[in-house]
């Protein structure tokens, strides 16, 4: 990520989509400011106003105090552009080129499961939320459960993914640090502390209202391979979600309920119009999403005699020395690149031979 990464996304009259049309043209923010406004034009079929926007340079004064917020609140800064970035986000249409992450980032390129649902969430969707969480966390030991923070089944996926030791992201409609709803805040510490991530698209500038709600869920919807709808009503933002994850060409499954329950009305309904396939247990979500569950049992094993490290991971682990060791240092002693040290890092975590801590902290096993 540079400052430009982040200037592009302040620059008035260029939404996300038009960010991600110049990065095909130009392939990084750096290239797109090194630009005359004619190539600009030429080459992006660029409006004239935004062309000279860029060229000069108007949202570099506020890129400049995003990145000094950003440092001063402990908020990771990650570009389209880089290694750290979702890859699964980074195909869709309208992927936001910057996101802003307090946490793991490595939690992010696990093998996620979105799930989302009703706030009015009833005693039964509250028992599948924590079943289907349970059961998918003895399966899947790179599990990592996303969702938006909010009430009902969202903060129930959140919990239930803390209690069986998966982890969680929450995606967020306001800037960091702050997450709403504000009562959330100790769950969004806790999924912070325990390795997982709170990410939001939106800079500390950015006015808050109320349709970036809708604008979040589409990072729900494309940050997964898979989409599960617990309990949703007729209408609402979890079909919505749905929606979203379909018209990406994501596994979309949703929990049955009984007719008469108001709280089943939209996932049945998704169902019976073949929007989502049915769901009922564990093994149903890794059967439609086709997840290879012989190697889980691999990583589930006490023993760490038997693990086999390539000679990368070997060496980065020799870093480890006394105690923890933070990414900065990890870096330094081992001359890798941000790509690089989080794959190894996500590598060593998989087979047993490392785990997260709070504070962008790794520990040896």
């Amino acid at each position: 990520m540079t400052i430009f990464d982040l200037a592009l996304t302040m620059t008035p009259g260029l939404g996300v989509k038009g960010t991600a049309h110049l990065l095909e043209c130009f392939a990084s923010a750096d290239e797109i400011f090194a630009a005359s406004s004619h190539e600009l034009i030429s080459r992006a079929a660029l409006h004239e106003e935004v062309a000279r926007r860029i060229v000069r340079r108007e949202g570099l004064r506020a890129a400049e105090r995003e990145a000094e917020y950003c440092r001063r609140h402990g908020i990771s800064i990650v570009a389209s552009t880089d290694a750290e970035y979702p890859p699964l986000m980074r195909l869709t249409a309208d992927y936001p080129h910057v996101i802003y992450v307090r946490g793991s980032i490595e939690a992010l390129h696990m093998r996620t499961l979105s799930m989302v649902g009703t706030r009015e969430i009833s005693p039964s969707g509250q028992h599948l939320c924590d079943r289907l969480v349970k059961e998918l966390s003895e399966r899947i030991p790179d599990l990592c459960i996303v969702s938006g923070l909010a009430y009902g089944v969202d903060a129930a996926c959140h919990r239930a993914a803390l209690a069986y030791g998966a982890r969680t992201v929450a995606v967020i409609a306001n800037a960091l640090p702050d997450v709403t709803p504000a009562p959330h805040r100790r769950l969004a510490e806790e999924i912070v502390a325990r390795g997982g991530a709170i990410v939001s698209e939106l800079h500390s500038q950015r006015r808050q209202n109320g349709a970036l709600f809708l604008a979040r869920n589409r990072i729900i919807a494309a940050m997964s391979q898979g989409l599960v709808v617990v309990e949703s009503p007729a209408s609402g933002g979890s079909l919505a979600t749905a929606a979203m994850a379909d018209g990406y060409d994501r596994t979309v499954m949703a929990l049955p309920g009984r007719i008469t329950d108001v709280s089943s009305r939209g996932t049945n309904n998704l169902i019976r119009n073949h929007k989502a396939r049915l769901v009922m247990t564990a093994d149903d979500i890794i059967e439609d999403m086709m997840w290879d569950t012989a190697s889980a049992t691999t990583h589930s094993h006490d023993s760490r005699a038997d693990i086999v490290l390539s000679a990368a991971e070997a060496t980065l682990l020799a870093c480890f020395t006394d105690g923890d060791i933070d990414r900065d240092r990890l870096a330094d002693a081992s001359g890798l690149s941000p790509g690089e040290l989080s794959q190894l890092l996500m590598d060593l975590e998989l087979k047993g031979a490392v785990r997260p801590l709070p504070g962008r902290r790794y520990e040896k096993i």
